[in-house]
């Protein structure tokens, strides 16, 4: 391939497969749960079922549910309010002593939107599925952590190349797929090895590379906000200084605000409000983000800005190609936007990639340490 010779292919594979296995190893068993993530939080965390309610009771005032929130603590600042992606009936309000409090200190009361009862409230960051989605993200250590996964998804790439390099020539002698079984143990576990990694190389190749792109989320979203922030608050402060926009001392309702967003934008759908507050951008301003009503541009978020005072929309933006490439990696990556029938090929799919990475850890130990796999008796 391109001149390269074989033992530099093989020393590739080699090094490549041994610095990431046990990162890889890590991955593979922390993303098992995540596949089934909602499944378990109906288990061990079960939501208070939405009461039935007449058809077409509309929705309740989200003024009326704010006011709740804040009647339940007073004093406290709403940060930012999301409805649920599966089940819109859901309405999490985030909720925390100060505005500059960071995600771990806030906690989440979630209302029913028909009635504006409280169904729960929890940390808004808790719990085994919370534990296991930060060791899969970033192993507890932030940006760090985010971006040495990175390194790792790379060289996860690298030894899936590689692996298909060495293959090819090790396969020209038998047949394909085949597995022998009365040649020794090492060569049995090669061929497993072999068979397997070729039977899921597809799979791992797209879960490595979404993976890899997915720890570049933060530093993507980072430069976006960076690069488009300044320009949204810009449009607003100019706009601010129309003599012909009108002046007013007191801020619009939360409802009066999200009607004016539908209005302006009938084929979005509203996922979130982000409050005034300068952590978030905007002191004067709403953030809304939405997204569109297909399976597609479902995925696809755009925020706009509205005046506080007067609801106008005062600035749009677009994401550009890279954080859709983003947002469009992760449910290939997860695997959960197929229902539960995908969920369970891709942890199929996942144990086999858990073989791949054993059978190689095997393999290594089996070439360099060999004395360590044999029987007690052997060695004696």
């Amino acid at each position: 391939m391109g001149g390269i010779p074989m033992t530099t292919w093989y020393r590739v594979h080699k090094w490549t497969s041994l610095v990431s296995t046990v990162f890889l190893l890590l991955l593979c068993l922390t993303g098992l749960p995540l596949i089934f993530g909602d499944e378990i939080d109906a288990v061990f965390d079960p939501e208070v079922a939405i009461s039935a309610v007449a058809a077409g009771t509309p929705d309740a005032s989200l003024d009326r549910i704010i006011a709740a929130a804040h009647a339940r603590y007073p004093g406290q600042h709403l940060r930012f309010m999301v409805w649920d992606k599966e089940e819109p009936r859901r309405l999490s309000l985030n909720m925390a002593a100060s505005a500059d409090a960071t995600a771990a200190q806030g906690h989440v009361l979630i209302y029913d939107t028909r009635t504006a009862a409280l169904l729960s409230e929890t940390p808004a960051l808790h719990g085994f599925m919370h534990v296991m989605l930060q060791l899969h993200q970033n192993l507890f250590i932030g940006l760090t952590g985010d971006l040495l996964l990175g390194v790792v998804g790379l060289l996860f790439l690298a030894a899936l190349v590689s692996g298909v390099v060495l293959y090819g020539p090790y396969m020209r002698k038998l047949d394909f797929g085949a597995v022998r079984f009365a040649r020794g143990r090492r060569l049995r576990w090669l061929d497993l090895h072999n068979l397997i990694g070729v039977a899921v190389l597809a799979w791992m190749c797209a879960v490595g590379l979404t993976g890899f792109i997915n720890t570049l989320s933060k530093p993507l979203f980072g430069l976006w906000s960076a690069q488009e922030m300044p320009r949204l608050l810009a449009q607003a402060a100019q706009a601010a200084k129309d003599p012909k926009e009108p002046q007013c001392s007191s801020t619009l309702s939360v409802d009066a605000i999200v009607a004016a967003a539908r209005r302006a934008l009938p084929d979005k759908r509203i996922s979130s409000v982000v409050f005034p507050g300068a952590r978030f951008g905007s002191a004067q301003h709403y953030t809304l983000w939405t997204v569109g009503n297909t399976p597609l541009t479902s995925r696809m978020f755009t925020p706009i800005l509205l005046d506080a005072c007067s609801g106008r929309i005062v600035s749009t933006s677009t994401l550009p190609w890279y954080l859709k490439a983003l947002e469009l990696s992760r449910p290939l990556h997860f695997g959960d936007y197929g229902g539960l029938p995908l969920k369970i090929i891709w942890a199929l799919l996942d144990l086999l990639a858990i073989a791949v990475l054993v059978s190689g850890i095997y393999l290594w130990i089996a070439r360099n340490y060999p004395g360590m796999l044999r029987p007690a008796d052997e060695k004696s």
